[in-house]
């Protein structure tokens, strides 16, 4: 059993940064890929991009790539998500979610956090 739970949201200015941290119980966390995801309103779930249980893998959707940096800390059970160079359509609420096999857009995730909103302002 995993749970994750998600940190590091607020308000921000256009340009600015924010890191998300995706904090997780369990044992066995390190053997999880993450992806992050995030929903605005009135739109659907999107996803952001992931990263491998080592770590050595990452992708990104083209709408933040360049921007936004996923990283993991295996020895404290966090993955973290970056973001620079924030703009208006980047607010949303970032969920991450882990699976045990993949970390795409279309895995099927077995286990997902609360969610922490991030507002960009213009």
């Amino acid at each position: 059993q995993v749970q994750l739970v998600e940190s590091g949201g607020g308000l921000v200015q256009a340009g600015g940064s924010l890191r998300l941290s995706c904090a997780a119980s369990g044992r066995t966390f390190y053997k999880y890929a993450v992806g992050w995801f995030r929903q605005a309103p009135g739109k659907e779930r999107e996803f952001v991009g992931g990263i491998s249980w080592t770590g050595g893998s990452t992708y990104y959707a083209d709408s933040v790539k360049g921007r936004f940096t996923i990283s993991r800390d295996n020895a404290k059970n966090t993955v973290y998500l970056q973001m620079n160079n924030l703009k208006p359509e980047d607010t949303a609420v970032y969920y991450c979610a882990a699976d045990l096999d993949d970390y795409g857009p279309s895995s099927e995730y077995d286990y997902w956090g609360q969610g922490t909103q991030v507002t960009v302002s213009s």
